[in-house]
């Protein structure tokens, strides 16, 4: 197993990906009585994937996952090159409409929040953001002059700029601030460190405790790390947001199965709606191909360059 992670790290796969691959493994390995690898085949995974959608019942995205993970483990980690390998078919994943909230909806769950919630839930809807994307903020992506989001190493590692919305300017300014107060606290108590990615904490030592690479959302407790022996904050985690909004749809009485990722649905309906163009939608979402931004086209018009946010829209 730390071979695999040792290659996975090597070829720049994400922590998340890391583990979940790292798991299916181990499944894959202790469904087999913890035989090696090697000594398994094509009936053997077969079986396996087999037992995950009959007597697991998952679906056909987790069944695919467990599927990649054992793919990458014989191609990439053993450098077995198998005829069975490239023949194995994967689950075919039924094709499901995104649930969309409307902007009276919208209004009525961002009004059953408050404070740092309801400006990360606002965020969502009025820039089109994942929510790690929206948690993993660094002060220095927010430019408010320009009301410009930069996401760095989103989904698919790539990097990408969104609309700040003119109405959360104010609340965006005020929450930087707060920030930068409690980084100063912090730098005053010792402590001040972030998380760098990649190895840029080795290339610039001191840039952990710079203000610029300090996250807009950072978590109320510190830790201390402990392979730097660092005093470290981290951003705040996905569950505060999830569980907040969750009960923010169901105090705002509605039926829809909304989640945090709605908001984000509704972010590229709206603008479809709106008559915004797909492929500037499609850049504000990251999307590496249109067609996966084709799923929100209930209206298409030819729309402009300039973007306004859909949240500039509401009542």
């Amino acid at each position: 197993m730390e071979v695999v992670r040792a290659t996975l790290r090597a070829r720049h796969y994400s922590p998340r990906t890391e583990d979940a691959y790292v798991g299916w493994i181990r499944r894959f390995v202790r469904f087999h009585g913890w035989k090696h690898p090697r000594t398994l085949g094509e009936p053997e995974v077969t079986m396996f994937l087999t037992s995950l959608a009959v007597q697991g019942r998952v679906a056909a995205s987790t069944q695919n996952q467990a599927l990649s993970a054992l793919l990458f483990l014989y191609t990439g980690v053993l450098g077995l090159e198998f005829d069975w390998l490239q023949g194995l078919v994967r689950a075919r994943r039924p094709a499901r409409m995104p649930v969309v909230l409307t902007r009276d909806e919208v209004r009525q769950v961002l009004a059953q929040l408050q404070g740092t919630e309801w400006l990360i839930a606002s965020l969502l809807y009025g820039g089109g953001l994942r929510l790690l994307e929206c948690l993993t903020l660094r002060i220095k992506d927010v430019d408010l002059a320009s009301r410009e989001l930069r996401i760095r190493d989103g989904k698919g590692r790539k990097d990408r700029v969104t609309v700040v919305p003119g109405r959360l300017v104010p609340a965006l300014a005020a929450r930087l601030d707060e920030s930068r107060v409690l980084h100063g606290r912090d730098l005053g108590a010792g402590a001040g460190w972030v998380s760098l990615p990649d190895a840029l904490d080795r290339k610039y030592p001191r840039a952990g405790r710079e203000l610029g690479w300090q996250w807009v959302f950072p978590a109320t407790r510190t830790y201390l790390d402990v392979a730097t022996r660092q005093r470290r904050r981290h951003h705040i985690h996905e569950t505060v947001v999830q569980r907040a909004v969750k009960q923010a749809v169901t105090r705002a009485g509605l039926a829809k199965a909304a989640s945090c990722h709605t908001l984000r649905h509704s972010f590229a309906t709206h603008l479809l709606q709106s008559g915004y163009d797909i492929r500037t939608i499609q850049e504000l979402l990251g999307h590496r191909d249109v067609s996966t931004t084709m799923i929100y086209t209930h209206v298409l018009n030819a729309g402009g360059r300039g973007v306004r946010s859909p949240l500039d829209d509401l009542p």
